[in-house]
């Protein structure tokens, strides 16, 4: 595995031949190492990919991962599992063989993941990650088995999720008063959309005379341009209250220009989150995240009394979603049936 030397530019090269998947056998060539261990380290990752046996480093492995995961993924989820990976998995994992990483390595990453007091769910965020990651290696490239089975796993999904009441919303929105943030804090507490969702929003997307607006798109921060949905539920229409959307559209009457394909809102989300830390303190309320409005739209239809069902059409994900996220805030109905079961009872 030899590297080359170049003195024109004063740094190492590898240069080698490979054969491709298709029994082809080519060339490759990669310039620009400082270092001659550099190139050589290169060269060694890029067979170990090509060939994917289980003896790779994990890094190797990670690269092959996410390129494949790249092709099934949305790109903001893509996006959030390297941030993972990077952060929390690499730096621990990464120049390990794959098939030399035990149970007790796990155990003493997992140990010092949780020394840096995250919370519950994401410690368990982040040992999925690498789960999948591992299971990948196991179905395909000959890993006998999964170490993180033994470890066991770290965190926990919990239920406690954090919303405004609308006493709390209404007093926060006392103290905004940038009319963009305004209009946008309406529709993401009334609609329960997603903050990608309403970025991607356009003027032809909202029905102001059957009050609804039309979900086909998100918009994705990292690529600048507006996606596909998140899932298969999360095309829909979303019925909307006559003052919210009446708001909407004298919101739009003062873009000028505004074309039906044109995005309503083209400021990032940094604009939202700025006026959430800003105005619930003056609110004298807890700060909540972006996604928490969406908690908040839900736990606000749950006091209304409305069916998972009904919900889960209207924020575009499942039932089995909003049982399992928001199950917790429906109100025990045990006692109720039992008081019902006792007035048929025919006394002896």
């Amino acid at each position: 595995m030899p590297a080359y030397y170049d003195e024109k530019t004063k740094s190492w090269f590898c240069k080698f031949y490979y054969t491709d998947y298709t029994g082809v056998k080519k060339q490759k060539k990669k310039r620009g190492f400082k270092l001659q261990r550099e190139a050589k380290e290169w060269e060694r990752n890029f067979l170990e990919r090509l060939q994917g046996t289980p003896d790779m480093t994990f890094q190797a492995l990670y690269d092959i991962y996410m390129e494949d995961m790249s092709h099934r993924l949305r790109e903001d989820t893509v996006s959030g599992n390297e941030h993972i990976f990077r952060n929390h998995i690499l730096p621990y994992l990464g120049e390990k063989p794959v098939n030399s990483i035990t149970p007790a390595d796990i155990r003493a990453w997992q140990n010092q993941i949780i020394k840096k007091d995250y919370s519950e769910g994401y410690l368990l965020r982040i040992h999925r990650a690498l789960v999948t990651a591992l299971n990948f290696a196991v179905k395909y490239y000959n890993l006998p088995s999964n170490p993180c089975n033994k470890a066991g796993s770290m965190g926990k999904r919990t239920k406690s999720i954090n919303f405004w009441t609308l006493d709390q919303y209404n007093s926060f929105m006392e103290h905004v008063t940038d009319i963009r943030a305004r209009t946008a804090f309406q529709l993401l507490f009334y609609s329960g959309i997603r903050c990608g969702e309403l970025l991607a929003l356009t003027l032809g997307d909202c029905g102001f005379q059957e009050n609804i607006i039309s979900i086909t798109k998100t918009f994705s921060q990292k690529r600048k341009a507006s996606g596909p949905p998140k899932s298969d539920n999360g095309a829909r229409c979303v019925s909307m209250p006559e003052a919210i959307m009446k708001e909407l559209q004298a919101y739009t009457g003062r873009i000028y220009g505004i074309q039906p394909t044109d995005r309503i809102f083209t400021f990032t989300r940094n604009l939202i989150r700025g006026n959430i830390e800003r105005c619930s303190k003056k609110a004298g309320i807890p700060r909540i995240r972006i996604h928490d409005l969406r908690h908040s739209h839900v736990s606000l239809l749950i006091e209304m009394g409305y069916s998972p069902y009904l919900i889960a059409e209207r924020i575009g994900d499942t039932v089995q979603m909003v049982i399992e996220t928001y199950g917790h805030l429906y109100p025990s109905k045990h006692a109720e049936v039992a008081d019902r079961l006792n007035q048929i009872i025919v006394p002896k």
